[in-house]
């Protein structure tokens, strides 16, 4: 390939390349490398220590399966904290909902959150002036260790769990258990679970969903391809209410509550709707034999990583 490159090592075997047309940002932070460039099958993207993070052309992929069947599940979520979210997006879809009054964000990069405001309005669209919104540069467990407000939707957007990161505490039993102490009756938490795919869901995916289960009653996990990740993605909700059940919420019914709760209904959405909603969770038999036979419980004592 003629011209600049982003190599991206997916593993110590397989690797992906994009061409880029233009270099906007790139510095080391505090706590990671950042890039910010233009590439041509993703558009502009965010890299955080040479892994793509968020791509122009895809994004919305991830993020709205991030936001919506969490907070539509809830019968009238006002107050949602996000851990992490550096670039705006999971901002962005939180703020479509006519019900959130107040959105607390704490990501413990201040440099990447100054580069995304500058350089990924895409991704945020504004949702960084919108009044409800209040940014806090700390470490998000250290910040929920610390405060005694309560939630009633805690999204975990993070990076995934790699050795000497500071995402690497935040997917633990301990934390969990801080987070569950920090949603209000009938809450839920959300987060992203890593790789879901054939091949690569039991590298983080089915032990999250196994250590969210040591502390909620009821965890439910899903996933779909996100294509400029080159592998298939996994998100589990957690919930205070052992009765709660997304997984076999009606497409009419999330149909009714698009419609009812998010401004401008199904329009303003590109990926979620019932009729996907209504597939999300059929995972396929070896997944769900993974998650059946699982038992590792992540712990401050015995962190996992992605090789």
């Amino acid at each position: 390939m003629e011209g600049p490159v982003f190599i991206e090592n997916i593993s110590d075997s397989f690797s992906v390349s994009s061409g880029i047309t233009q270099v906007y940002h790139t510095r080391k932070s505090k706590f990671q490398t950042i890039h910010v460039v233009e590439t041509i099958p993703w558009g502009k993207c965010l890299i955080l220590d040479g892994h793509l993070q968020s791509s122009e052309r895809d994004e919305f992929v991830y993020h709205e399966n991030l936001v919506h069947p969490v907070l539509l599940s809830h019968p009238n979520p006002k107050t949602v904290f996000i851990g992490g979210g550096g670039e705006g997006s999971t901002l962005r879809e939180i703020l479509r909902h006519k019900t959130v009054e107040k959105v607390v964000m704490v990501d413990i990069d201040a440099e990447c959150v100054d580069v995304s405001k500058k350089f990924l309005v895409h991704h945020h669209a504004g949702a960084y002036e919108d009044p409800r919104v209040h940014v806090i540069i700390d470490d998000a467990k250290a910040w929920l260790e610390n405060n005694d407000e309560k939630f009633d939707i805690i999204v975990q957007d993070l990076c995934d769990p790699v050795d000497d990161t500071p995402s690497q505490l935040l997917y633990t039993q301990k934390y969990y258990e801080t987070c569950k102490s920090r949603l209000n009756p009938g809450g839920s938490l959300v987060t992203q679970g890593g790789p879901a795919g054939v091949t690569s869901h039991s590298m983080v995916f089915t032990a999250i969903h196994c250590t969210l289960a040591s502390v909620f009653p009821r965890v439910q996990s899903w996933k779909t391809a996100i294509p400029s990740y080159v592998d298939e993605w996994g998100w589990s909700i957690a919930s205070t209410n052992a009765d709660f059940d997304v997984a076999n919420m009606s497409a009419a019914q999330i149909d009714k509550l698009i419609e009812e709760r998010i401004k401008n209904g199904a329009e303003a959405l590109k990926w979620y709707d019932g009729e996907i909603h209504s597939g999300m969770y059929k995972l396929p038999k070896n997944i769900r034999k993974t998650l059946e036979a699982e038992k590792r419980v992540i712990t401050e004592d015995n962190l996992l990583f992605i090789p």
